[in-house]
């Protein structure tokens, strides 16, 4: 893994939150009588990140409970929209239909992430292969089958490419993962975004060398059993994927580089779109244009309700969520540990005046 995201720490999360993760689920302390108690569920790829704030807001602001799991993106958009929980995170944005549904419910950026493209390709992890948009498509369609294909070829001369079979994992459930990466395919080639487009649970193409895992946990799992198989994953993983030594594609960017997403890359990327972002926040960052823009990167959303069940717990998810977003040495810190980047400033105001409307 190289350079790839360096901040100087080899570990992902705290020791103590080890077991959780690996659970997919971190209840933040037993609840007393009379606590406040904040619910969340969604993103497995924000759940590394949503475990350190909840781990450490807590130790600050006593009487506040928070419960969060990893269920993935599509669970997290339900259950914030339908008030089952008090936050559903969310890689990906409400559509249109969504929101016109379901007016007074808010998809707030948090923090900015990405995803990364990796493999299990016995020889060759070391190897940063080059892949684009095209030929990952081809890969998920079932037109690309073998690892020495000639598209695959082509964009890394002088590596001996094996003549075996390639295994695509994807995502089962409703994902954000699968929303960015599949972005990526429709924006980057048209037979993709005229038959498939993308979504986080969209109709993918039959291919019987397909196999699908739930949550970041499931592919990485699956992956790591599985040779020869190439997989899409949230870079909050990143100290798990080089710990397994698993390989890590060089993608290909709308400007025509092969990128690994490095804090570099992914600012460069969030910096070329991030003002277009409107007031509601719903933007794409994906296959951004300009310089050294790594191309799957993505805002991860809080999906809240403006309306909570009491001004107490209102009171509670408002200063919870300011606070996870502050833009702050400390903060940046916990950012960082998991591989993420912090919102531009314009971005943060935005952010800011959305958590202002929950009450």
């Amino acid at each position: 893994m190289m350079d790839l995201l360096k901040h100087g720490r080899g570990r992902l999360v705290a020791a103590p939150l080890a077991a959780a993760l690996a659970l997919g689920l971190f209840v933040s302390a037993k609840a007393n009588a009379g606590d406040i108690i904040l619910t969340e569920t969604g993103s497995s790829l924000a759940y590394p990140l949503f475990t350190v704030w909840v781990s450490q807001y807590i130790k600050t602001h006593p009487g506040i409970r928070i419960t969060t799991a990893s269920t993935g993106s599509g669970v997290g958009i339900a259950r914030g929209v339908s008030g089952a929980v008090n936050i559903g995170m969310s890689d990906a944005y409400m559509s249109d239909t969504q929101v016109r549904q379901h007016p007074g419910i808010l998809n707030v950026p948090m923090a900015i992430s990405a995803l990364t493209v990796n493999y299990n390709l016995p020889g060759l992890n070391g190897v940063n292969l080059k892949l684009d948009g095209p030929v990952l498509a081809g890969i998920y369609s079932g037109n690309i089958r073998a690892w020495d294909d000639r598209a695959i070829a082509a964009l890394n001369p002088g590596v001996r490419l094996p003549h075996h079979a390639i295994v695509p994992i994807r995502r089962a459930e409703g994902s954000g993962d699968t929303f960015v990466f599949t972005q990526y395919l429709t924006f980057s080639t048209p037979a993709w975004e005229n038959s498939v487009g993308f979504g986080t649970s969209p109709v993918w193409p039959a291919n019987p060398a397909r196999l699908q895992a739930t949550g970041n946990e499931g592919l990485l799992k699956a992956i790591q059993r599985i040779p020869y198989s190439i997989t899409y994953l949230g870079v909050s993983y990143h100290a798990m994927v080089a710990g397994s030594r698993l390989g890590t594609a060089l993608l290909k960017s709308y400007s025509g580089q092969f990128l690994l997403p490095t804090p570099q890359t992914i600012a460069a990327g969030a910096a070329s779109l991030s003002p277009r972002t409107p007031a509601d926040e719903r933007l794409t960052l994906v296959n951004a244009p300009g310089a050294n823009a790594y191309p799957l990167i993505n805002y991860e959303y809080a999906i809240v309700s403006t309306r909570q069940a009491n001004p107490t717990a209102a009171d509670a998810l408002r200063k919870f969520l300011l606070w996870a977003t502050a833009p702050d040495e400390t903060n940046e810190k916990y950012l960082q540990d998991a591989h993420f980047i912090s919102l531009p400033a314009h971005i943060w105001v935005l952010s800011h005046d959305q958590i202002e409307k929950i009450r």
